[in-house]
């Protein structure tokens, strides 16, 4: 009888530690839901304008947001030189603009004039992160900001003068530099705009298709193969959230609901699910087992014989040509480029918006960042009208979005060299 005793007592404590390390973990994101309520709650915004909003900025900015997990996992922590990808993807919309190429082949030719010069600025920032080890983060920070200078140094002083440019529309009337802002007419929303579909039906077709996905694995692996499920009660909680999914998205399509007015560009969407499955695909592969162990251990990977230096060039190499392709999608969303302006917080909210996640420095995933680029915007959508009808100014809700940008990343930066020195005590005691 004790010992039966014993076993429930050990069972609930087991069960109690986990709850803890479970709110621990996720103890960022937790507490920027209770925000993001509270903020929605105080603005008193109609639904229709925040998912509208919502809509937009996850579309345009989760592509960048997922560009960071791969240096994440190679163990070079958050990938501020993303900035520099930023840049090779506002120069190749300036040379597009200037040739006035328009629609889906002016994105497609800044999709491929960019790449080239991603690969070389990731290149050489990988040259550089490994004369730094260990410094990563600080190093790709000042990287961006000294990448800046040259960049204005180019556009301001080099245009017009060693670069010759004869564009009234582009040019300041001096005939030297780029004006600081442009109208990007000839690619606004040209991947936003190929197909839209209702949020009800998508949410419709996305469930269908997920749950005749997850029916055609069960026919292959069961079935075709005769092996059996690893996890066969996650697969059927993973199906009925499918068809809750579909039903949900079906019954809505009837209604006169906000979610029939509320439009989402389908293409733009499908893009970043190729993103997701890329990095999916990525860890399986022979060199996404590198990235893995030269992230755990640089001295155990070098003794394997994986080329370290190598590998971590390749992860920057990647991150660099995903955040030019997201910030080619961001703006052809925005419509404008504020020249000297539109690349310079992008490594700062990307890493905000993994962080707010529950992401870390040295552990992130494609569901953290998601996750995270939902939150940090659905703040930026309420907090200006929360702020006016608190505090009866809308700056105040402006400075706190800033805040968040900048303290979330203290904050998580503070946490992990925290745990870091738990987990050193307990590896003396």
């Amino acid at each position: 009888m004790n010992t039966k005793i014993e076993i429930a007592t050990n069972q609930k404590t087991d069960y109690g530690k986990k709850v803890r390390q479970l709110l621990l973990d996720n103890v960022v994101p937790i507490l920027f839901i209770i925000i993001c309520l509270i903020g929605v709650k105080l603005a008193k915004q109609p639904p229709l304008y925040i998912l509208n909003e919502l809509v937009a900025r996850v579309a345009r900015n989760s592509f960048i947001v997922l560009a960071l997990i791969i240096p994440v996992l190679a163990g070079m922590g958050l990938n501020f030189a993303i900035v520099l990808g930023a840049m090779a993807g506002q120069i190749a919309i300036i040379a597009v603009t200037h040739w006035k190429i328009t629609g889906l082949a002016g994105f497609a030719t800044t999709i491929v004039m960019c790449t080239p010069f991603a690969i070389v600025f990731g290149y050489l920032t990988g040259k550089l992160l490994n004369k730094t080890k260990g410094q990563e983060m600080i190093t790709s920070m000042i990287l961006g900001f000294f990448a800046n200078g040259l960049y204005q140094l180019v556009f301001l002083f080099f245009i017009g003068t060693i670069i010759p440019m004869k564009n009234k529309v582009l040019v300041l009337t001096t005939g030297i530099g780029i004006k600081n802002t442009i109208d990007l007419m000839a690619i606004k929303y040209s991947l936003d705009n190929i197909f839209k579909l209702s949020m009800s039906k998508t949410l419709f077709i996305f469930g269908v298709l997920c749950a005749v996905g997850m029916v055609m694995y069960y026919v292959y692996k069961v079935i075709l193969k005769k092996s059996k499920m690893q996890n066969p009660v996650k697969y059927y909680v993973y199906l009925v959230i499918c068809a809750v999914i579909s039903v949900t998205g079906f019954a809505l399509m009837n209604t006169k609901s906000v979610y029939n007015m509320v439009m989402l560009p389908i293409i733009t969407f499908a893009v970043i699910g190729m993103l997701c499955l890329f990095n999916v695909f990525i860890v399986k592969t022979k060199l996404g087992q590198e990235f893995r162990t030269v992230g755990q251990d640089m001295h155990i990977a070098k003794v394997s014989g994986i080329h370290v230096d190598k590998v971590r060039v390749i992860a920057i190499i990647i991150s660099t040509v995903l955040a030019a392709w997201g910030q080619i999608i961001f703006l052809q969303n925005m419509g404008t480029l504020n020249t000297y302006g539109s690349h310079e917080q992008v490594g700062m909210f990307a890493a905000a918006a993994l962080l707010i996640g529950g992401a870390s420095v040295t552990k992130a995933t494609i569901g953290q960042a998601l996750t995270g680029t939902l939150l940090l915007h659905t703040l930026f959508i309420v907090s200006p009208q929360a702020g006016k009808n608190l505090l009866g100014s809308a700056e105040i809700g402006e400075y706190f979005r800033s805040f968040v940008a900048y303290g979330v990343i203290g904050v998580s930066l503070g946490l992990h060299a925290w745990k870091h020195q738990v987990q050193a005590k307990r590896k003396t005691s």
